[in-house]
Protein backbone atom coordinates (compact mmCIF):
# COMPACT_ATOMS: atom_id res chain seq x y z
CA UNK A 1 0.00 0.00 0.00
CA UNK A 2 2.58 2.99 -0.85
CA UNK A 3 1.05 6.32 -1.83
CA UNK A 4 4.36 7.97 -2.03
CA UNK A 5 5.66 10.19 -5.07
CA UNK A 6 9.19 10.89 -5.29
CA UNK A 7 10.26 13.74 -3.75
CA UNK A 8 12.47 14.57 -1.30
CA UNK A 9 11.11 18.15 -0.11
CA UNK A 10 9.43 17.45 2.56
CA UNK A 11 9.89 16.37 6.40
CA UNK A 12 9.43 12.54 6.76
CA UNK A 13 8.12 10.97 9.89
CA UNK A 14 7.31 7.40 10.53
CA UNK A 15 4.89 6.47 12.69
CA UNK A 16 3.88 3.11 14.36
CA UNK A 17 0.51 2.34 15.23
CA UNK A 18 -0.93 4.90 13.24
CA UNK A 19 -4.23 3.37 11.76
CA UNK A 20 -5.91 4.83 15.08
CA UNK A 21 -5.83 6.91 18.29
CA UNK A 22 -3.16 9.00 19.10
CA UNK A 23 -0.71 7.63 16.23
CA UNK A 24 -3.77 8.33 13.87
CA UNK A 25 -3.67 12.23 15.10
CA UNK A 26 -0.54 12.35 15.18
CA UNK A 27 -0.27 11.50 11.14
CA UNK A 28 -3.54 13.98 10.59
CA UNK A 29 -1.51 16.58 12.54
CA UNK A 30 1.87 16.07 10.30
CA UNK A 31 -0.17 15.56 7.26
CA UNK A 32 -2.11 18.96 7.72
CA UNK A 33 1.97 20.10 7.95
CA UNK A 34 2.57 19.27 4.39
CA UNK A 35 5.00 15.97 6.07
CA UNK A 36 5.39 12.77 4.42
CA UNK A 37 4.47 9.90 6.30
CA UNK A 38 5.68 6.40 6.46
CA UNK A 39 2.42 4.44 8.74
CA UNK A 40 2.15 1.23 10.26
CA UNK A 41 -0.56 -1.16 12.33
CA UNK A 42 -1.56 -4.54 12.96
CA UNK A 43 -4.91 -3.93 11.47
CA UNK A 44 -4.33 -4.23 7.76
CA UNK A 45 -8.25 -2.57 6.92
CA UNK A 46 -7.94 0.44 9.13
CA UNK A 47 -4.23 1.17 7.90
CA UNK A 48 -5.54 1.20 4.62
CA UNK A 49 -8.58 3.53 5.54
CA UNK A 50 -6.15 5.70 7.38
CA UNK A 51 -3.61 6.02 4.67
CA UNK A 52 -6.21 6.76 1.84
CA UNK A 53 -7.64 9.68 4.00
CA UNK A 54 -4.03 11.29 4.75
CA UNK A 55 -3.03 10.48 1.23
CA UNK A 56 -5.39 13.42 0.10
CA UNK A 57 -3.45 15.57 1.93
CA UNK A 58 0.32 14.62 1.92
CA UNK A 59 2.23 11.40 0.17
CA UNK A 60 2.12 8.89 2.64
CA UNK A 61 3.29 4.88 2.75
CA UNK A 62 1.38 2.33 4.67
CA UNK A 63 3.47 -0.95 5.94
CA UNK A 64 0.74 -3.32 7.86
CA UNK A 65 2.53 -5.29 10.08
CA UNK A 66 3.19 -5.67 13.70
CA UNK A 67 6.62 -4.14 15.43
CA UNK A 68 7.04 -6.89 17.29
CA UNK A 69 8.18 -8.82 14.34
CA UNK A 70 11.88 -8.31 13.38
CA UNK A 71 10.68 -8.59 9.65
CA UNK A 72 8.38 -5.95 9.65
CA UNK A 73 10.46 -3.85 11.23
CA UNK A 74 13.20 -4.36 8.12
CA UNK A 75 10.13 -3.61 6.10
CA UNK A 76 9.93 -0.50 7.86
CA UNK A 77 13.81 0.45 7.14
CA UNK A 78 13.55 -0.36 3.74
CA UNK A 79 10.23 1.93 3.52
CA UNK A 80 12.37 4.81 5.15
CA UNK A 81 15.66 3.70 2.52
CA UNK A 82 13.21 4.21 -0.49
CA UNK A 83 12.24 7.16 1.23
CA UNK A 84 15.53 8.38 1.19
CA UNK A 85 15.40 10.38 4.57
CA UNK A 86 13.65 10.14 7.87
CA UNK A 87 13.16 13.37 10.26
CA UNK A 88 11.17 11.65 13.24
CA UNK A 89 10.08 8.60 14.19
CA UNK A 90 7.08 8.15 16.65
CA UNK A 91 7.11 4.97 18.46
CA UNK A 92 3.37 4.83 19.44
CA UNK A 93 2.38 1.33 18.66
CA UNK A 94 1.31 -0.58 22.36
CA UNK A 95 0.18 -3.58 23.59
CA UNK A 96 -1.79 -3.36 26.67
CA UNK A 97 -2.26 -7.05 28.16
CA UNK A 98 -4.95 -8.85 29.15
CA UNK A 99 -8.22 -6.96 29.70
CA UNK A 100 -9.48 -6.81 32.59
CA UNK A 101 -6.20 -5.83 33.58
CA UNK A 102 -4.63 -8.83 35.65
CA UNK A 103 -2.96 -8.66 38.78
CA UNK A 104 1.01 -9.33 38.93
CA UNK A 105 0.61 -12.83 40.60
CA UNK A 106 -1.81 -13.82 37.66
CA UNK A 107 0.51 -12.25 34.89
CA UNK A 108 2.18 -15.72 33.00
CA UNK A 109 5.83 -15.47 31.35
CA UNK A 110 4.65 -15.55 28.01
CA UNK A 111 2.20 -12.13 28.31
CA UNK A 112 4.39 -10.49 29.87
CA UNK A 113 7.04 -10.90 27.86
CA UNK A 114 5.23 -10.81 24.57
CA UNK A 115 4.17 -6.90 25.97
CA UNK A 116 7.59 -6.08 26.95
CA UNK A 117 8.69 -6.79 23.46
CA UNK A 118 6.22 -4.64 21.27
CA UNK A 119 6.56 -1.61 24.17
CA UNK A 120 10.13 -1.70 24.98
CA UNK A 121 11.94 -3.85 22.92
CA UNK A 122 10.46 -2.97 19.36
CA UNK A 123 10.91 0.64 19.77
CA UNK A 124 14.63 0.08 20.21
CA UNK A 125 15.24 -2.16 17.78
CA UNK A 126 13.49 0.35 15.01
CA UNK A 127 15.66 2.55 16.27
CA UNK A 128 18.57 0.75 15.39
CA UNK A 129 17.14 0.04 11.64
CA UNK A 130 16.26 3.71 11.13
CA UNK A 131 19.15 5.47 12.98
CA UNK A 132 21.10 6.04 10.00
CA UNK A 133 18.73 8.09 8.16
CA UNK A 134 17.67 10.23 11.70
CA UNK A 135 21.57 10.77 12.17
CA UNK A 136 21.76 11.97 8.49
CA UNK A 137 18.55 14.64 9.34
CA UNK A 138 19.25 15.75 12.96
CA UNK A 139 15.87 14.49 13.43
CA UNK A 140 13.53 13.68 16.71
CA UNK A 141 12.70 10.84 18.47
CA UNK A 142 9.11 10.45 20.09
CA UNK A 143 8.68 7.55 22.27
CA UNK A 144 5.43 7.28 23.63
CA UNK A 145 5.03 6.46 27.01
CA UNK A 146 2.51 6.47 29.82
CA UNK A 147 2.10 7.47 33.56
CA UNK A 148 1.77 3.95 34.31
CA UNK A 149 5.07 4.45 34.19
CA UNK A 150 5.80 5.93 37.32
CA UNK A 151 3.31 4.81 39.51
CA UNK A 152 2.50 1.71 41.39
CA UNK A 153 -1.78 0.87 40.51
CA UNK A 154 -2.80 -2.15 40.68
CA UNK A 155 -3.39 -3.98 37.69
CA UNK A 156 -1.12 -1.76 35.28
CA UNK A 157 2.76 -3.74 36.54
CA UNK A 158 3.37 -5.36 33.16
CA UNK A 159 2.19 -2.08 30.67
CA UNK A 160 3.69 -0.02 33.65
CA UNK A 161 7.19 -2.04 33.37
CA UNK A 162 7.14 -1.90 29.71
CA UNK A 163 6.97 1.77 29.63
CA UNK A 164 9.59 2.15 32.53
CA UNK A 165 12.21 0.10 30.48
CA UNK A 166 10.64 2.37 27.31
CA UNK A 167 11.68 5.62 29.11
CA UNK A 168 15.08 4.19 30.68
CA UNK A 169 15.41 3.30 26.72
CA UNK A 170 15.27 6.99 25.99
CA UNK A 171 17.38 8.57 28.54
CA UNK A 172 20.67 6.49 27.48
CA UNK A 173 19.59 7.23 24.00
CA UNK A 174 19.42 10.90 24.33
CA UNK A 175 22.87 10.86 26.16
CA UNK A 176 23.99 8.40 23.48
CA UNK A 177 22.79 10.64 20.14
CA UNK A 178 23.33 14.27 21.92
CA UNK A 179 22.56 15.58 18.34
CA UNK A 180 19.15 13.86 18.00
CA UNK A 181 16.54 15.14 19.76
CA UNK A 182 14.71 11.98 21.83
CA UNK A 183 11.68 12.62 23.81
CA UNK A 184 9.48 10.46 26.23
CA UNK A 185 6.17 11.84 25.90
CA UNK A 186 3.21 10.95 27.98
CA UNK A 187 -0.02 12.02 26.53
CA UNK A 188 -2.25 11.68 29.21
CA UNK A 189 -5.31 9.94 29.51
CA UNK A 190 -7.23 9.90 26.02
CA UNK A 191 -10.16 8.71 24.86
CA UNK A 192 -8.72 5.52 22.69
CA UNK A 193 -9.58 1.66 21.91
CA UNK A 194 -6.83 1.24 24.58
CA UNK A 195 -7.65 3.17 27.23
CA UNK A 196 -11.67 1.30 26.81
CA UNK A 197 -9.78 -2.16 27.32
CA UNK A 198 -7.42 -1.03 30.24
CA UNK A 199 -11.21 0.33 31.89
CA UNK A 200 -13.12 -2.74 30.70
CA UNK A 201 -16.51 -2.13 31.03
CA UNK A 202 -16.47 1.29 32.64
CA UNK A 203 -17.36 4.87 30.48
CA UNK A 204 -14.14 6.80 29.36
CA UNK A 205 -16.17 9.57 27.75
CA UNK A 206 -14.98 12.09 29.57
CA UNK A 207 -11.75 11.64 28.00
CA UNK A 208 -10.13 14.00 25.68
CA UNK A 209 -10.18 13.14 22.14
CA UNK A 210 -5.87 12.09 21.02
CA UNK A 211 -6.45 15.35 18.29
CA UNK A 212 -6.96 17.50 21.17
CA UNK A 213 -3.07 16.87 22.50
CA UNK A 214 -1.91 16.93 19.17
CA UNK A 215 -0.62 20.82 19.20
CA UNK A 216 1.32 20.42 22.39
CA UNK A 217 2.86 17.10 21.66
CA UNK A 218 3.96 18.79 17.83
CA UNK A 219 5.18 21.87 19.70
CA UNK A 220 8.34 19.87 21.07
CA UNK A 221 9.27 19.88 17.17
CA UNK A 222 8.73 23.94 16.89
CA UNK A 223 10.97 24.47 19.18
CA UNK A 224 13.34 21.72 19.11
CA UNK A 225 12.92 21.31 22.99
CA UNK A 226 16.18 19.89 24.74
CA UNK A 227 15.67 16.16 24.96
CA UNK A 228 13.57 14.85 28.38
CA UNK A 229 10.10 13.34 29.84
CA UNK A 230 7.39 15.78 28.94
CA UNK A 231 3.41 15.53 29.69
CA UNK A 232 1.10 16.54 26.98
CA UNK A 233 -1.00 18.18 29.22
CA UNK A 234 1.89 20.21 30.70
CA UNK A 235 2.72 21.44 26.96
CA UNK A 236 -0.17 22.56 26.70
CA UNK A 237 -0.33 24.26 29.84
CA UNK A 238 2.90 25.82 29.84
CA UNK A 239 5.65 24.51 27.50
CA UNK A 240 8.55 25.45 29.40
CA UNK A 241 7.68 23.96 32.88
CA UNK A 242 6.88 20.77 30.98
CA UNK A 243 10.22 19.77 30.56
CA UNK A 244 12.21 17.40 33.03
CA UNK A 245 15.92 17.41 33.25
CA UNK A 246 17.58 13.49 32.96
Amino acid sequence: MDHTTTSQDHLTALITGASRGLGRALADGLADRGWTLIIDGRDRGALTRAADALATRTQVAAVPGDVADPAHRARLRAAVDARGRLDLLVNNASALGPSPLPALVDVDEDTLVAVHRTNAVAPLMLFQAVRPALTAAAGAVMNITSDAATGPWPGWGIYGASKAALEQFTRVLAAEHPDLAVYAVDPGDLRTDMHQAAFFGEDISDRPAPSTVVPAILSLLDRRAASGRYRAPDLAADTEAAEVAW
